[in-house]
């Protein structure tokens, strides 16, 4: 383990942070609000402990996997705990347990909430709260590869930690410009969707906390009741660019490359689009008798799929009154989650594939026991690794499913609450249903269980293992 290499990554997590918060201060200026000391101590903290572990720069270079893991994990708990600090000291969420549950939250992507008023903060604690998910959306530490060459050839191992997806490549042979080509177009696509809601009316303040839900595929709302009291207009473009962020990057580069062909016969993507579509075509069919015409309920089917599949968690109606039916196909649409190398989260579209394609190959076996077949993927064999990594990340996640219900069910809500509140935190979606449901929120559940799922939303942001490794005794043996 190199210890020095991944002090010296935190260390700069830090100073990281501290230039993040610069912009609630600025905030707290526009709007003359005295929120601003609450954000300068943070600031003054992180940038003492960041210029301290980055004053010399390490002299062994080398990274393996391991510290990847460990870097990623303890960079995104630091985010955690100082980004929870302006909720502390400003006192807009005083208890340290639901503050770091709502930061995680952020940071995350998920959009859970404990709060049961979010209008009466102050705007440059909402900006913040919004922020978060525009940060961890494309991850801290690709933006800090996109910076620094930190760690010579073996930058790779620190994004295959932090990228979500059975599978990570670079889109160019170096991996800096590989994080400098992301964040450009997450950046690029972010300013579009601010112009496209400014076009729709939308304050600028607003049209800057969407869409940096949208962005992150986060959802924390501004307004207590979502995205349900702005225009359809805005609500169309929130939906689009939803499922936009949704996409996996690397189509958006070979878009940019002019290779229009190949990235829109990427199967993932297809497979994406696919299940969406038929999702607002069940959906809207079920619940046309709710809305006014076949038209709202197609916009309204269209703006919940979009936002749960991709795990952003806004809500423009209270779904908690759907049908049967079109409930249980947003729970399922929880755990598919949308595309690798997106911003989204749940299992991932490609796992989901995959593992239907190796169920189909097993099918084939039973009927032709002589036959051989390659698994492929884009017309790429699958690698053994890859289906072995799929199966054992699919395992362990179910482990901590069950184990999270388990616990959170000592609260004693009612099995659907339960269920999708551990859903809605492990997949990263931000409501569920019933108690946690879109128009309810999660501070009636006990301390316990908010510890639990704080748990659950870094596992699933940070696709299980990279958390685990903190907790395994040979991770910190020296060999």
């Amino acid at each position: 383990m190199n210890y020095r290499i991944i002090l010296y990554i935190t260390g700069w997590v830090f100073n990281l942070q501290a230039i993040f918060m610069v912009l609630p201060c600025i905030t707290a200026l526009i709007y003359q609000e005295e929120e601003i000391y609450d954000f300068l101590i943070p600031i003054l903290i992180c940038l003492a402990v960041g210029i301290f572990l980055t004053r010399k720069r390490p002299s062994n270079k080398v990274f393996y996997m391991k510290d990847g893991c460990v870097a990623v994990a303890l960079s995104w708990i630091i985010l955690s705990i100082t980004g929870a600090l302006p909720f502390i000291i400003s006192g807009s969420i005083p208890h340290p347990i639901d503050a770091i549950f709502e930061t995680v939250s952020g940071f995350t992507t998920t959009g859970s909430s404990i709060l049961t008023d979010v209008e009466v903060l102050p705007k440059s604690i909402i900006f913040w709260r919004s922020f978060t998910h525009w940060i961890g959306g494309m991850g801290v530490l690709v933006f800090l590869l996109s910076l620094l060459p930190l760690a010579g050839g073996y930058h790779m191992n620190l994004m295959r930690a932090e990228s979500p997806g059975p599978s990570v490549s670079k889109l160019v042979p170096k991996v800096q410009s590989t994080a400098k080509i992301l964040y450009t177009i997450y950046f690029g696509m972010t300013v579009m969707q601010i112009i496209f809601l400014l076009i729709g009316r939308m304050p600028l303040f607003d049209a800057l906390c969407i869409t940096f839900g949208s962005a992150g595929t986060g959802g924390f709302g501004i307004k207590n009741d979502s995205m349900g009291s702005y225009s359809t207009y805005c609500q169309i473009i929130t939906t689009v660019f939803m499922i936009a962020f949704g996409v996996n990057f690397s189509a958006y580069y070979l878009i940019l490359k002019k290779k229009f062909r190949q990235a829109f016969a990427i199967e993932e993507v297809q497979c994406y689009l696919g299940i969406i579509a038929a999702a607002i075509v069940i959906i809207a069919i079920n619940t046309r008798h709710l809305f006014f015409g076949i038209g709202t309920a197609v916009q309204q089917a269209a703006f919940q799929v979009g936002s749960i599949i991709t795990t952003t968690g806004y809500s423009s109606t209270d779904f908690n009154q759907w049908p049967s039916l079109s409930k249980a196909v947003l729970v399922l649409l929880m755990f598919i989650g949308a595309c690798a190398g997106s911003t989204g989260g749940g299992i991932k579209v490609s796992r989901i594939l995959l593992l239907c394609k190796a169920a189909g190959k097993e099918f084939q076996r039973y009927l032709h026991p002589s036959s051989v077949k390659k698994l492929k993927m884009d017309d790429k064999p699958v690698s053994h690794e890859m289906l072995r990594s799929t199966n054992i990340f699919l395992s362990v996640y179910l482990i901590i499913f069950a184990a999270s219900i388990l616990i959170v069910a000592i609260d004693n809500f009612d099995l659907i609450s339960t269920f999708t509140a551990v859903a809605t935190t492990l997949n990263n979606i931000g409501p569920g249903l019933e108690v946690a449901g879109p128009l309810g929120n999660f501070s009636s559940f006990s301390y316990l269980s908010k510890s639990v799922m704080i748990f659950d939303m870094l596992a699933g942001r940070l696709e299980i293992f990279p958390l685990l490794l903190l907790f395994c005794r040979g991770t910190w043996k020296k060999f």
